[in-house]
């Protein structure tokens, strides 16, 4: 009712209460004036209760989707970093008053899944943006997604050098990617760099047999591998390519022995633990070294029941090595929290967190658009180094800058049941030390 309304129904009501000689009875002017009074009071309070509602909204939490692996040990640490962060972010007030709500998602391995829950996650959770997966043919399946419901998406461990091609090839439509992960093919370098250092010049290595899952991920790798292992001085004597689903590795092993390569370098993800008991049961006497991905995570040496020492991989950092002056305290939170330390997965989870939130800081925004913008101008340190993107111009446009000061990455080596960091020498915490059946000596001799 408004106020000519009321005021209307009451001269009516007035004009039939009337007494004969026309004067107000007492009992209406006092109704007439409490309801006046009402109404004031009530516009008063909708008037003080709009910006009241418009403060409730801009309090509402900031929600962060998380698609990933619950099931794998390199997946479960994509929610559990990521919710460590916001939970730290928060303590320290969220972003301007505002918390960040974690919504996480299992993809059960499955980019159909994975896809159905991007879209749960924008359409009917409203999340602001998304960070996915470590399996490079999920993110690849969820980049269309990304550019069509105009989300920001982060992945924080899948590695094809498709997904920048991809932004690079339309960047006005597939701009909303983000890869917060080294691609396949510096990951390469990085293995390439450390074998020179590790193998060669350590031990005087020669030659190598390449041994990779056929996988998404791993075709730029190994094309890498291919050339920058020659540059690094491991001649490769073969190129093995074997289904993720492979169960039994012993006609693998023995193909490669019979090769006698110094070193074996590796591109293993989705099937880390099965390689791994057959080249220490079937006393493989060639060093497995390359990229393991679930080697990364404290708990591959129970998954393997020791069979992991003497593995080396690459990794993107490393329990007990300050590669940042954030490195050591996330590893200690996480470990103090979830009892094991994080695989590669976990670091750069983190840390995307921590870039989203600069990124809407800096954006005063939780558009899509202006995050995209604030996202390019990240310069973040996190846990595994300095984290810039390359530009829309770049071939890995919205990829992880690689290189000095920026991340190269590290290598470990697993030794009586502890993840030791050989290489680069500056961050190292140990030497490579072999297990006996492995003859690093004949390698050296050839």
């Amino acid at each position: 009712m408004n106020s000519g309304e009321f005021m209307f129904r009451v001269r009516v009501k007035s004009e039939a209460d009337k007494d004969g000689e026309g004067n107000m009875p007492k009992k209406i002017i006092r109704h007439a004036t409490s309801v006046a009074a009402c109404s004031t009071a009530c516009l008063a309070v909708a008037l003080a209760a709009a910006p009241s509602a418009a403060r409730a909204a801009d309090a509402e939490p900031i929600r962060i989707g998380i698609i990933s692996e619950a099931s794998a040990i390199v997946g479960v640490a994509i929610p559990n970093a990521a919710q460590l962060a916001a939970d730290e972010i928060n303590a320290a007030g969220g972003i301007d008053g505002r918390k960040i709500e974690i919504i996480s998602y299992d993809d059960h391995n499955s980019a159909a899944d994975a896809v159905r829950a991007f879209q749960r996650a924008v359409n009917q959770d409203h999340v602001v943006a998304v960070v996915a997966s470590y399996i490079s043919e999920v993110v690849l399946a969820l980049e269309p997604w990304s550019a069509r419901l105009k989300t920001p998406l982060l992945t924080p461990g899948a590695a094809s050098d498709e997904i920048t091609r991809h932004i690079h090839e339309d960047y006005e439509h597939n701009k909303y990617t983000f890869h917060e992960w080294l691609a396949s093919s510096s990951i390469a370098q990085s293995i390439c760099d450390a074998s020179h250092d590790l193998f060669v010049t350590g031990y005087g290595m020669k030659t190598t047999v390449v041994m990779s899952e056929d996988a998404a991920w791993t075709k730029p790798l190994d094309d890498r591998f291919l050339k920058c292992l020659p540059e690094a001085g491991l001649q490769v004597l073969d190129h093995i390519r074997f289904s993720p689903d492979s169960t039994d590795f012993t006609p693998i092993f023995n193909q490669i022995e019979g090769k006698k390569p110094d070193v074996i370098i590796t591109g293993i993800s989705h099937v880390g633990v099965q390689p791994t008991v057959q080249w220490a049961a079937q006393q493989v006497p060639i060093p497995l070294g390359g990229n393991s991905s679930q080697s990364t995570t404290s708990t591959f040496w129970k998954d393997t029941n020791g069979a992991a020492d003497g593995v080396v991989s690459f990794d993107g950092a490393a329990e007990g090595v300050a590669t940042t002056p954030k490195t050591m305290p996330f590893t200690e939170a996480y470990v103090k929290r979830y009892g094991v330390t994080p695989a590669y997965t976990g670091y750069s989870s983190y840390d995307a967190i921590y870039i989203i939130t600069e990124a809407i800081q800096r954006a005063k925004s939780t558009e899509a658009d202006p995050l995209v913008t604030a996202l390019e101008a990240t310069d973040h340190v996190g846990t595994v180094g300095r984290m810039q993107f390359y530009g829309k111009d770049d071939v890995f446009t919205h990829g992880l800058k690689y290189g000095k000061g920026l991340i190269t990455g590290l290598t470990i080596q697993w030794q009586d049941g502890k993840q030791v960091t050989v290489w680069p020498e500056n961050l190292a915490t140990g030497k490579l030390r072999f297990p006996p059946f492995v003859k690093v000596k004949q390698a050296a001799a050839n």
